[in-house]
């Protein structure tokens, strides 16, 4: 089921813990589809390449077999760890900044993935905040 023109249901559900469901409610597809719609801001702020979404919507369940805490916005469809093919996280994360998109969080994640989420509430105002995750810890991103 496409949620935007690029990104579909099955693509923001996937996870590799198939043994657990991982079928978001109504509210949670409701925000897989405005998170879908964010992504699509992306893609053009990216010149077209293609998302790969390496996690996006995780039920309970999935989200504990990952170690994530339980206020990830994650767990409400609200948010994606995705990966652009040939172009680094940071990249990513700078062109995102420099097409002024309205993302909640923007986090450069070890190098090796972005996370991007809206906010939790449909009519919250996206609080743009950048940081970067590494061995290091926990830090803005400047």
């Amino acid at each position: 089921m496409n949620l935007t023109e690029h990104f579909t249901l099955e693509e923001l559900t996937t996870t590799d813990h198939r043994e657990f469901d991982n079928t978001p409610n109504e509210t949670e597809r409701e925000n897989l589809v405005r998170l879908a719609g964010l992504l699509e801001l992306v893609k053009v702020a990216l010149g077209g390449k293609p998302i790969m979404v390496n996690s996006a919507f995780r039920s309970k369940q999935v989200n504990d077999a990952v170690g994530s805490k339980d206020t990830s916005q994650h767990r409400v469809g609200c948010a994606a760890d995705i990966r652009v093919p040939g172009v680094t996280p940071d990249q990513v994360v700078k062109a995102v900044i420099a097409a002024k998109l309205p993302f909640d969080q923007l986090i450069r994640e070890f190098d090796r993935w972005t996370h991007i989420s809206i906010p939790n509430d449909l009519n919250g105002k996206p609080r743009g905040q950048t940081l970067i995750i590494d061995k290091a810890g926990v830090r803005p991103y400047v």
